[in-house]
Order: C-alpha cells, then sequence, then structure tokens
C-alpha cells in the first residue's frame, strides 16, 4: 500500500475497459496515483478507497480518460513504451523495488530473489513480494514479470490469470 503519511488529499478517478479487464485510473496533482484491473469498477473503487483512505476521491472520467488510453494501448502492445507521469508513494525499500522492476523488458521475467539480490540494500525476496502486493500501478510498474525461483507463476493482486495473460500478450508480442 502508499505510504498513509504521504498520501495525496484528492484523486480524480474513471473507468475504461482493456483486453484483460476494466481499468481505473487515479490521477493526483503530481500524476498517476493509480492504476487497478478487475472485473468491474465496484470492486476497483473499493480497492482505490481501501488504498488511498485519507484521499477525497473524485470520479472525473475526463481527468483519466488520455492515460486510460495510454494504459489501454500498453495492454494491446507491451512492447510500445508508455510515457505515463507516476505519483509513486512508499517506502524507500517499496520505491527501490518498484524501480528495478520498472527495468524489467517487456517479455522477460525474473525472480523475487534476483530481484532482491540485484538491488543495493539489504532486501529479501519476501519482501520483494510484500512490495509487489503493495503495488498500486499495475503494468506501469510491472509486478506481474516477477515468478518464483523455479519458473512457475504464483500470487498476482489482480489474479494469477491475468499475470499469465500479460505474460503471454508480453510472450508474442
Amino acid at each position: 500500500m502508499p505510504d498513509k503519511t504521504n498520501t495525496p488529499s484528492e484523486l480524480h478517478y474513471g473507468f475504461g475497459e482493456t483486453a484483460i479487464g476494466t481499468a481505473l485510473v487515479a490521477v493526483s496533482d503530481v500524476g498517476i496515483a493509480s492504476i487497478l484491473f478487475g472485473d468491474g469498477p465496484a470492486r476497483l473503487l473499493r480497492e482505490l478507497t481501501e488504498a488511498f483512505p485519507e484521499a477525497k476521491l473524485v470520479r472525473d472520467q475526463t481527468a483519466v480518460d488520455q492515460a486510460l488510453g495510454t494504459v489501454s494501448e500498453g495492454v494491446d502492445d507491451p512492447r510500445k513504451p508508455t510515457d505515463l507521469t507516476l505519483d509513486i508513494r512508499g517506502t524507500d525499500a517499496q520505491r527501490a523495488i518498484w524501480a528495478a522492476l520498472r527495468e524489467i523488458p517487456p517479455g522477460e521475467t525474473r525472480t523475487y530473489g534476483q530481484i532482491a539480490k540485484a538491488l543495493p540494500m539489504a532486501i529479501t525476496a519476501q519482501e520483494v513480494g510484500a512490495a509487489c502486493a503493495a503495488n498500486v500501478h499495475a503494468l506501469a510498474i510491472p509486478c506481474h514479470r516477477v515468478i518464483k525461483a523455479d519458473g512457475t507463476i504464483s500470487g498476482y493482486r489482480w489474479g494469477v490469470a491475468r499475470k499469465r495473460r500479460l505474460l503471454a500478450m508480453e510472450a508474442s508480442a
């Protein structure tokens, strides 16, 4: 979850449909504070509310339409670079892990342990897993590219089936 001591005061959000389900994008005055995927708006709005309990949430489709379009394009063509300004809030360890995840190219994966070992601070594979679970920037911080040490696909905040689909789409792009 984002660092609650540094929560944006107001988020504008909206919904769109993508090839992997409904997307919710929320923006702050800094940038995109959240990109969530699911099977419908109600659950996504609950997830946003849980992630940012102190923020005032304002449904504002116009404010997020461009970002939603970019997210949808990123789903359809995972190798296409996206130019998204993110509002990333978290602990120093989470931010370091998320930065490492952003370096994984589309179509490639890393294990939780590989990510942990590559960081300049003492981080465990379990902490990498916890940071992935706390990630509220689906696709933009590609935690779907992290797999278990034995090569199997494990949990994903937005569902293992969605993670498998994203990895398959990236592999075939």
